[in-house]
């Protein structure tokens, strides 16, 4: 199990929402050696995958979007896996909603999306996938509730992501 400490918790609860989340982030990046690969990936529980995946997201979608998230190789981390089901789960629905749209284009197109690209072309995505646009603008207006209600859930199941010691 990933431990943290209590002392280093207590000091990024009181940081704020951000900063109590890079926390685990930072403590499951390490444990898999920054690599998310098969042999790495078994080291994080169902809680901590989906945890890294928000952040994967929420990185990725905040930088460039959905195109680049996928581009960069997220397609499958974030829309093969039950992702969207436990944000459900965790009480996060609107977001949940949003991800199950993308998935639908991503499942749709999936094989363009995926495909190597010059920059010249990967740039072009962005005319060419404009339906990722609005999901984009949404989560952007959600972004900050999204991430207080994941942090919430994270702090009322703390177990569940990490061994405080």
């Amino acid at each position: 199990m990933i431990t943290i400490d209590k002392e280093d918790l207590n000091k990024a609860l009181e940081l704020g929402m951000d900063e109590y989340l890079q926390l685990f982030i930072d403590a499951y990046t390490y444990a898999i050696d920054n690599q998310l690969d098969s042999d790495k990936m078994e080291s994080l529980n169902g809680e901590q995958h989906t945890l890294m995946a928000y952040d994967v997201f929420r990185r990725e979608i905040m930088q460039g979007g959905f195109c680049q998230l996928i581009q960069n190789g997220y397609g499958p981390y974030l829309f093969d896996n039950p992702f969207a089901k436990v944000m459900r789960l965790w009480g996060v629905h609107d977001f949940s909603k949003l991800i199950y749209k993308a998935k639908t284009i991503y499942d749709e197109h999936r094989t363009d999306l995926e495909r190597e690209r010059s920059d010249e072309d990967f740039m072009a995505m962005y005319m060419d996938y404009e339906a990722f646009d609005d999901l984009e603008d949404k989560y952007f207006e959600m972004e900050e509730e999204v991430t207080s209600l994941i942090a919430q859930y994270v702090q009322e199941n703390t177990s569940l992501f990490a061994k405080i010691v």
